[in-house]
């Protein structure tokens, strides 16, 4: 890779780091739900209105925007406001590359070869250690929340491969779009009312700093020149940089935020970047499904990696092959 798309993969991952203290950040401003459904309106517009259709059925749009913005960022955020550390977040939600590895086996047939299963017992150990030195430490139910947003994530990945869109950047402005109203509607009943208009009455620089930064920044910014690097290079030289992203979370976290990080902490994400590092990067084994999904051609030849869709506060790995580019597992936290 050339120097200067070097720096841009490091800047990308370390605005996908740092998207995890501006989180926190937003939730000083805004109920969880509330902050999330501004994030996606914020993605989705006026982008929406330039970008043109989807260029992939509806159903694959509607899936991925409830599996990743419904469902993954909401439990992300909250989760967060309940007090799970936003370095330990970055981290833990690497364990999608787990998720997604085994919902892929499921849906698509992409056995997992023994270097894989071996990653994935590794990362798992570390989530077994993260949530042991939480729980001596920290709120259980806000590290479970973020696990069940990082198996969403998996979820949304595998939704991903199955609609192969041509355009990744398009495909994330449509998805941004399907979230907002069910968080609204999800806010007004969970966070109730009056709630939601004082958090946007006392709506400052701060607030609309953060909603920028997750919404822009991470999302667009991010997606589009990660999108750029994987049209530029192959997959196999660009994904590995995925795994800077929980170094500069739990970095950032410490530096702005104060966060301490545990001999335990350091250990699981020694053992979860490790098995991340395995388990994304390491050849699927050949199986394919029997027969091919319904209503379409035969089978295509499994990707060496599950591809995700970014969303600028977590990893990315490489795009389905067979389809032109795909989205790449990223992150908008």
């Amino acid at each position: 890779m050339r120097p200067a798309h070097l720096a841009l993969a490091v800047l990308i991952t370390a605005a996908w780091g740092v998207n995890f203290v501006v989180i926190e950040v937003g939730l000083d401003h805004f109920p969880p739900l509330l902050f999330c459904a501004l994030r996606f309106t914020a993605a989705a517009l006026p982008a929406v209105f330039l970008v043109g259709r989807p260029q992939v059925p509806w159903r694959w749009v509607i899936g991925v925007g409830l599996a990743l913005g419904l469902a993954k960022f909401g439990l992300l955020f909250v989760g967060m406001n309940q007090g799970a550390p936003a370095g330990l977040s970055s981290l833990v939600l690497q364990v999608q590359a787990v998720f997604t590895a085994l919902f892929a086996a499921f849906a698509l047939g992409e056995r997992p070869g023994p270097v894989r299963l071996l990653g994935m017992g590794v990362a798992l150990g570390g989530i077994a250690v993260a949530a042991v030195d939480e729980g001596t430490s920290g709120p259980v139910l806000g590290f479970a929340l973020v696990v069940a947003a990082a198996a969403f994530w998996g979820v949304s990945n595998v939704l991903t491969r199955k609609a192969a869109p041509p355009d990744g950047l398009r495909f994330m402005v449509w998805v941004s779009v399907v979230p907002v109203l069910p968080l609204l509607a999800l806010s007004l009943v969970f966070e109730g009312p009056q709630r939601d208009v004082e958090a946007l009455r006392g709506l400052d620089w701060s607030g609309l700093g953060a909603i920028a930064f997750v919404a822009w920044g991470t999302t667009l910014f991010g997606f589009g020149a990660w999108g750029f690097l994987l049209r530029t290079y192959d997959a196999s030289a660009v994904a590995p940089f995925s795994l800077l992203v929980p170094v500069f979370g739990m970095s950032s976290a410490a530096l702005l935020l104060g966060e301490g990080i545990s001999p335990l902490r350091w250990l699981a994400a020694a053992l979860l970047v490790g098995g991340v590092a395995l388990t994304s990067f390491a050849g699927a084994g050949r199986g394919r499904p029997s027969s091919p999904p319904t209503g379409q051609g035969p089978a295509p030849e499994p990707a060496p990696k599950p591809a995700a869709i970014p969303d600028p506060a977590t990893p990315v790995v490489a795009p389905a092959t067979g389809a032109g580019p795909a989205p790449a597992a990223g992150s908008p936290a």
